[in-house]
Order: structure tokens, then C-alpha cells, then sequence
């Protein structure tokens, strides 16, 4: 998409710092949770456009909607009479005016009774100031922000700044976007435009386009990119990518780690499922049928099946002691208790699904410390399709909103078992070679490697084998390319050495 300067408007500005790598001096303000918000929030600009307020009011439950309009006057009064009329005329269940400028009301149980029953809350006005000295720490913001725990929603128009002071999007601020510093992000929604956030994603309504301002960070430039009516927006993958700009290591390196694999064996398969061949093959790399294997399952969507076809695959062909490994809390994947079944594993399989679903659940955290482990005492490492990319340094195709970008910022480092490669599934399949090659375009330290469905390349030192149903290709920037192919096809029972990139005669 294009990118220009932004407009004056409701500007929401995230002060994104990454948990790794940062400036002593930079603030840290709490990551977004990646499983989303726990209740909806409606943010419009200036001018309320009539699609925020309907929005609203259906989450709000239409008919069964208990509003309440808080009032925060940026310098002059407001009339309650115009506060409530848009909430009447749309026939919710009930719809009550607070307002006050004295705290010790502010905390009187009788005055927050309304917000204790109600399921929404809209915020009229941009008096951060009045909220401040009259609401701040008071029963009326604890209880704004029970409501949003519970699922309740909160909207608010020119008010989106007060949504600042309730902290209900950690590290969102309405400050100057034009000094906003690296591991920073504005959203700029203009008189016609708001956006609607459930979970993580927001989507763009009104008759408008918003802006999104990306501070300039990890050799990129600022950026200014417009998103029309309908767009969706992660939150959580801006999140990342501001962290990441922000960083005094931003990823990728100009110089990643040469391809090898010192200890242990990694098993890298196309998805389109795998041949007797390829699990047998990674049973034995990971100490035969009587060791333990994890099946990490985390990519896929939930609800999970109770058991997974990998988990099933691995019984078929003689593993007896497979277990399966899942959370989408990371509190959890941190509790030693969860990971301790990888202290004596000899083989974790990752699942097929989407890789970045591995990436929210673990990077970082003591389990994903254990993956490791497991490779550094000489066991296995598989996975298939998502399972695949999350083992090498550079992970394409990782955005949430879908699997068609090869280069998602924020979601572009996966797990680095396999270091400098960029390594795509289901190639030939899906053909996807012109995609590896627009990659190697943008990134060419790296080696990219296409794994086409049903094939595997295992890994051990610097060679990589071949074995299942078709080819592999490997992309080298480093070569020039003969005839029509930027690549070089290695097919099943051949050997390709990933730092030399050349084949094994």
C-alpha cells in the first residue's frame, strides 16, 4: 500500500518497545496479549460516522444494550439531551448519563451503580483532563475497566484520547505522532472514519480511510500507510513491528549464522502430509520407538481435535510415547510445570496450521528454551507446513490476516533451528517459486529453500537430504542463474550442503 504524511485527526499513538534488545532509556509499556482484547472497543474520529455507532450498538446487543454516556467535556459543557439521543433513537434496553467533576462522587458506590449493570459504555467528549481529575482511580475507572474484562464494550469519539487514561490498549497514547520515537505507531482516524476492535484485529469503518504511522527504525523509514473502509488491521503484528524497529538488534541481520545444525537432527517437511519414509525416518533421528516425543499443536485453530494427525501418525509407525504440548497462554508456556515432559523428550514435532501461532505462544518463554534443548543434547526437531517455517531463522508467510505475505514485519524471525535459510512449504504445489524469488530480492543473506508437499529435507551438520515424494528447490542470490530457473532442484535421494550451497556428489 502507498505511504504519506498523516493528517491531523484522533490520533492514537502506541508507544511499542521490544522486550529484547531495548534502549535503556526507552519506556516499556505492556505488550498486547496475543490472544486479543477480552471486550470490543469502537474508536471514531472528530465526527462520529453513523457505521461506529451502529457498530456499537450491536455489540452493545442492540435491544438488551445497558449504555451508559460518560461525559468528559474538553473545555465547554455538553448537553446530555444530544449525548443520549443517538442511543435512544437506536431502542437500547436502557441508556444512563454520568457525569461528574468531583472524585468523591466519582466514588460513591450508588453513582458507579449504572456502570456495575451496564454492558456498554460510550465516551462523549475529549477532556482527558476532566477524566483525569475527576475519574482517575476512582471506583468509575475500576469499574470501566471491569466491564471491558467482562466483554462489555467501550466507544468513543473524539474522546479516543480518554481511552489513554484507562490504559485499555497498554502503551496507546494521542501523543504528537510527528515526534513519535522508534517502537512507535499511530492510528489516525479522520472526521469520517473509526475503527472497530475485537480480539486483536481492527476493522476500519465509516465513509473514510484511517492512517497508520510506523516510526522509522531497523533500517526502515518512517512509514505512512493508508487503510480504506473494510481493511482489517493486527494490532498485534503493528505491535511487533514497532518492537522490533525499536530494538538495538533489529531482525533480520545483514549477516545471519551460516546453515548448520552442531548437534541433533532436524526432519523439514512440505506439509501435504508425509510418507511412512519421513516418520520413520524422524522416530529413529529422535531415539526410536520407546523415546518421548512432544507434538507441539499450537499452530492449528481452535478447538482442537482431542488428538491431532500427527500425534496418530507417530503411533502408526511405532512411537509409543508421544504427548501432546498446548497453550495459547504464555504465562503457561512459561511455568516450568507445563514444558517439564520436554526435560526427557528426544523429538519435538510442530504441527501444521499457521506458524505465527507458534511464534505468540512460545518465543521467548522457558518452553520454547526447551525446544532448544532438546536439539542441543543431539535429538529431533520435525514439523510440517507451519511446522517447516517456524524451524528456520527467517519465517515467511507469517502474518495473522493471512498466508499470501512472504515478508510479515513483526512475524518474520521464527524459531532458527535451521539458521540462515528462509524455508516456504507446499511449493510446487501451490506454485510458489516466484514468491521465494521476489524474498530473495528483499533479503539475499539468506539462503530460501521451497519444500514442495510430501518431501522432506533432513538436516544434520550442513547437509540437507532429500527423501519423500518430489524436489526441493534452493534459492543462492550468491549464483547466477542458468536458464529460466533462479533455482537449484534437488530431488528425493539427493544431498544439498546448505553452506557450500552446492549438491553432495
Amino acid at each position: 500500500m502507498l505511504f504519506h504524511s498523516l493528517r491531523v485527526g484522533a490520533l492514537i499513538a502506541l508507544l511499542a518497545v521490544s522486550a529484547t534488545g531495548l534502549r535503556a532509556a526507552d519506556p516499556l509499556p505492556t505488550p498486547l496479549d496475543p490472544r486479543g482484547l477480552p471486550g470490543p472497543l469502537v474508536v471514531a474520529g472528530n465526527k462520529v460516522p453513523s457505521d461506529a455507532r451502529k457498530a456499537f450498538i450491536d455489540l452493545a446487543g442492540k435491544d438488551k444494550a445497558k449504555i451508559v454516556v460518560l461525559l468528559c467535556p474538553a473545555k465547554d459543557t455538553i448537553d446530555p439531551k444530544v449525548a443520549l439521543a443517538p442511543w435512544t433513537a437506536a431502542k437500547a434496553k436502557s441508556v444512563e448519563i454520568l457525569e461528574t467533576k468531583d472524585q468523591k462522587e466519582a466514588n460513591d458506590p450508588q453513582f458507579v451503580k449504572a456502570l456495575t449493570e451496564a454492558n456498554a459504555v460510550w465516551i462523549e467528549g475529549a477532556g482527558t483532563a476532566h477524566f483525569a481529575s475527576a475519574y482517575h482511580d476512582t471506583l468509575v475507572e475500576k469499574e470501566l475497566k471491569k466491564l471491558h474484562v467482562r466483554g462489555g464494550v467501550i466507544g468513543a469519539g473524539a474522546g479516543s484520547s480518554v481511552l489513554e487514561e484507562l490504559g485499555l490498549l497498554p502503551g496507546f497514547t494521542s501523543r504528537e505522532f510527528r515526534s513519535l520515537k522508534a517502537g512507535c505507531i499511530g492510528l489516525d482516524c479522520g472526521d469520517d472514519s473509526a475503527v472497530v476492535i475485537r480480539g486483536r484485529v481492527a476493522r476500519v469503518i465509516g465513509d473514510a480511510a484511517i492512517t497508520v504511522h510506523i516510526a522509522k527504525g531497523a533500517g526502515k523509514p518512517a512509514a505512512d500507510e493508508e487503510y480504506k473502509p473494510g481493511s482489517l488491521l493486527d494490532l498485534v503484528q503493528l505491535q511487533r513491528a514497532a518492537f522490533n524497529r525499536a530494538a538495538k538488534e533489529p531482525f533480520p541481520p545483514a549477516n545471519p549464522a551460516a546453515p548448520v545444525v552442531a548437534k541433533g537432527a532436524l526432519v523439514i517437511v512440505g506439509g501435504g502430509g508425509a510418507a511412512a519414509e519421513i516418520w520413520k525416518r524422524f522416530i529413529d533421528l529422535a531415539g526410536g520407538p520407546d523415546s518421548t516425543i512432544v507434538v507441539v499443536t499450537s499452530a492449528m485453530e481452535d478447538p482442537l481435535a482431542p488428538e491431532s494427525a500427527e500425534e496418530k501418525a507417530l503411533k502408526r509407525y511405532g512411537a509409543k510415547n508421544v504427548v501432546a504440548l498446548h497453550t495459547r497462554d504464555r504465562k503457561e508456556a512459561n511455568d516450568p510445570k507445563f514444558s517439564d515432559v520436554l526435560l526427557k523428550a528426544k523429538g519435538v514435532w510442530f504441527s501444521g496450521g499457521r506458524q505465527w501461532r507458534f511464534v505468540d505462544s512460545y518465543e521467548g518463554t522457558l518452553t520454547e528454551k526447551r525446544f532448544r534443548e532438546v536439539l542441543a543434547r543431539g535429538g529431533a526437531i520435525g514439523g510440517s507446513s507451519a511446522g517447516a517455517s517456524i524451524q528456520s531463522e527467517f519465517m515467511p508467510r507469517g502474518h495473522p490476516l493471512g498466508n499470501t505475505v512472504m515478508a510479515a514485519e513483526g512475524y518474520e524471525r521464527g524459531f532458527g533451528y535451521l539458521p540462515g535459510c528462509a524455508v516456504d512449504q507446499h511449493f510446487f504445489a501451490r506454485k510458489r517459486t516466484a514468491d521465494m524469488t521476489e524474498l530473495m530480492k528483499e533479503y539475499p543473506q539468506y539462503l530460501g529453500i521451497g519444500l514442495d508437499e510430501g518431501t522432506a529435507i533432513v538436516v544434520t551438520g550442513s547437509a540437507a537430504e532429500v527423501i519423500g515424494r518430489t524436489k526441493v528447490a534452493f534459492y543462492d542470490t550468491k549464483k547466477k542463474s542458468e536458464g529460466d530457473k533462479d533455482y537449484e532442484e534437488v530431488f528425493a535421494g539427493e544431498k544439498y550442503d546448505l553452506k557450500e550451497r552446492k549438491k553432495i556428489k
